[in-house]
């Protein structure tokens, strides 16, 4: 035979077994939705050899259950082993799940390796056994702005599936969040959500679509991921549905006993408790009891504020125990001003740091519900610029990234902004700080975040309608000489850059790189 003809024979063969490979990760996606057409999809799949993510820190306290997916991309399957772990920890070897009990305080440096078929990868982990929890800002998905009082306890599993089938466990996501409208309320249009709201022991009764919250809780953690819940101080939530007020500490052992992982605590009907021209000492009052009683509980729950900004929480946020705050109302109604968002959210960046984050809200791209009208989820208009830049935003930010749109509808072109594992990197830096911002004129702007491997993470934003130059001087960054210059984005080299870098920024859109030595 021909040489060239069996070279293009044996070209053709790897190309379909590569599509092969990546089958199973993209293949529910495209079928589910035509999202990916929104724009160009940036960012490469994943190899088939594999590439361990995730964060380089982890936090935890003594004697608590202990539950880690190792996220990890490439061709399944893969054999995980690691070096220096805990005696009362353990490890699958086939699925990367790590669990037990927290051992003593301390830290504990392990080493995980990864390898399958096509290669091997290895990474190290710092598990950090004391007081503080989410030492990286928190990732995973919340259902609101997907499914609003819709929620059923077989919409959070499938969610818990999807995370694990789309890839987005692989890169760091984790949490799979309840919001409001899984308890009983006095009256629903749903009558399967009406009920007496609490037993005659005073527990909080779950409305019918969430017949076993344990059972629930139990299948998102055998996959590796945690779970997570929402109440209100108040009497009652947002949606009218049974709050905490005066079974504060019943509810949270209740939250406790069924295994969740997570709570966020609404503000909600607690303002006619409050009354006007709440103090400051008025504003901390039920997070600071909430927080002591999570605290004293035998698992690690994550405490997520949600109280819209009020009172500089972010000033006094982790005095009260909570890992991280609202920093401002409910971003699903205010979408066209995410670049604003993020700017007052870099004002206040100084609060961020390891264990106490600032949160401007979920990531609401994809297939999401209009927040005025609680509807059905929709595929966004919110620009395919737009959408890179959000993310992008967030992450500089040291934001927690959690996605609210249908798990059930993602498609190629979400799934790459979601899980572009560079950017998250970003995100997830141990160094834990916000990006500066640089002005340029009155529709671009620059932002400095520094990393803890001595690198610097900038990103270039346009908010214009038109194509824009957007410059960094490397005195800006406080840098000299030449620096290597990366896109995250595209995941691409882009050679070294004397003194400064310049690129084209598409409207409404972000070019995000990365500058070492």
């Amino acid at each position: 035979m021909n040489i060239k003809i069996f070279s293009r024979i044996l070209g053709l063969m790897a190309v379909i077994l590569l599509n092969i490979a990546l089958l199973p990760t993209f293949c529910n996606a495209k079928k589910l939705s035509e999202g990916d057409k929104n724009g160009e999809i940036l960012t490469p799949a994943p190899n088939l050899n594999p590439r361990i993510n995730g964060p380089l820190v982890y936090g935890c306290r003594p004697g608590h259950p202990f539950l880690y997916r190792i996220p990890c991309q490439g061709k399944r399957p893969i054999a995980f082993k690691i070096k220096g772990l805990p005696s009362e920890l353990k490890l699958d070897p086939v699925t990367g799940i790590i669990s037990g009990t927290v051992p003593g305080k301390g830290v504990y440096e392990i080493l995980i390796n990864a390898r399958n078929s096509e290669g091997k990868d290895t990474r190290k982990l710092k598990i950090v056994a004391g007081e503080q929890l989410a030492l990286t800002p928190p990732m995973g998905w919340n259902h609101w702005y997907a499914h609003y009082d819709r929620i059923t306890d077989k919409m959070m599993r499938e969610a818990a599936d999807v995370m694990i089938s789309s890839g987005m466990a692989d890169v760091g996501y984790q949490y799979v969040n309840i919001d409001d409208c899984w308890m009983n309320a006095e009256k629903n249009s749903d009558p399967l959500r009406v009920g007496p709201l609490r037993d005659d022991k005073g527990n909080v009764i779950p409305n019918k679509h969430f017949p076993d919250m344990k059972g629930l809780t139990t299948y998102i953690h055998t996959k590796g991921l945690k779970a997570g819940i929402y109440t209100s101080p108040g009497p009652r939530t947002c949606g009218g549905f049974a709050g905490a007020w005066q079974h504060e500490d019943q509810d949270a052992n209740q939250f406790a006993n069924w295994g969740f992982d997570f709570l966020k605590y609404d503000w909600c009907s607690y303002g006619e408790l409050a009354g006007e021209n709440v103090s400051l000492a008025g504003f901390q009052k039920p997070y600071q009891q909430m927080g002591k009683i999570l605290k004293s509980q035998d698992r690690d729950i994550v405490f997520n504020l949600c109280q819209y900004g009020m009172g500089d929480v972010w000033k006094w946020g982790g005095e009260v125990d909570a890992h991280c705050w609202r920093t401002g109302g409910d971003l699903g109604f205010e979408l066209d001003r995410i670049f604003d968002v993020a700017l007052k959210n870099a004002q206040i960046g100084q609060y961020n740091k390891p264990g106490e984050w600032n949160d401007p809200d979920y990531i609401q791209i994809g297939w999401i519900g209009n927040a005025n009208k609680m509807g059905i989820p929709e595929l966004t208009p919110m620009p395919a610029n737009m959408q890179y830049a959000y993310m992008s935003l967030w992450s500089l930010l040291a934001a927690p990234l959690i996605y609210s749109g249908d798990m059930s509808k993602l498609d190629a072109f979400t799934l790459n902004i979601l899980c572009n594992p560079e950017v998250i990197a970003v995100n997830q830096d141990p160094l834990g700080k916000c990006a500066e911002v640089i002005h340029r004129d009155s529709v671009s702007f620059i932002m400095v975040k520094p990393l803890s491997d001595g690198s610097t993470a900038v990103g270039l934003f346009n908010r214009g309608k038109t194509t824009a130059d957007v410059s960094v001087v490397w005195s800006e960054l406080k840098i000299s000489g030449d620096h290597h210059v990366r896109d995250l984005w595209r995941e691409k080299d882009l050679g070294f850059s004397v003194d400064k870098f310049s690129t084209a920024v598409p409207p409404e859109g972000v070019v995000m790189i990365r500058i070492s030595k």
